[in-house]
């Protein structure tokens, strides 16, 4: 038997949300993270709201539900969120076949990402 895996536990002043089946390759979506790691909130979501890649509609949605998190779950306060955490991983592939010439066929992998927002309060300096 193996252990259960302990999630990384999120501190005081910290809030999470995790996107778990986001369509496209974990290489395309950490593009669009690298965008907002490290920034103010409001900054990261002007940023994913204009961006012309095709995965940053999905990003936007999962830092908003963060900071949704954080004002109704954590007490936080909003203005003073920034983003410490934006990790990116591979989730489940979907393997599908398409027909070739000569009756062959060929592999297609329609790969997920997941992605994992963490948001904290910044102490006002």
């Amino acid at each position: 038997m193996s252990k259960p895996a302990a999630p990384r536990k999120v501190g005081d002043k910290e809030a999470l949300a995790v996107g778990n089946t986001i369509r496209g390759s974990a290489r395309k979506l950490n593009l669009v993270a690298q965008l907002i790691r490290g920034r103010k909130v409001e900054e990261a979501l002007n940023i994913l709201k204009f961006s012309p890649k095709g995965m940053a509609d999905d990003v936007y949605k999962v830092l908003a539900s963060a900071v949704a998190n954080a004002e109704n779950n954590h007490n936080l306060d909003v203005d003073a969120l920034i983003v410490t955490e934006a990790s990116v991983g591979k989730s489940i592939s979907m393997k599908r076949f398409a027909t070739r010439a000569r009756g062959r066929s060929s592999r297609i992998v329609k790969p997920f990402s997941r992605i994992r927002v963490v948001v904290s309060e910044q102490e006002e300096a």
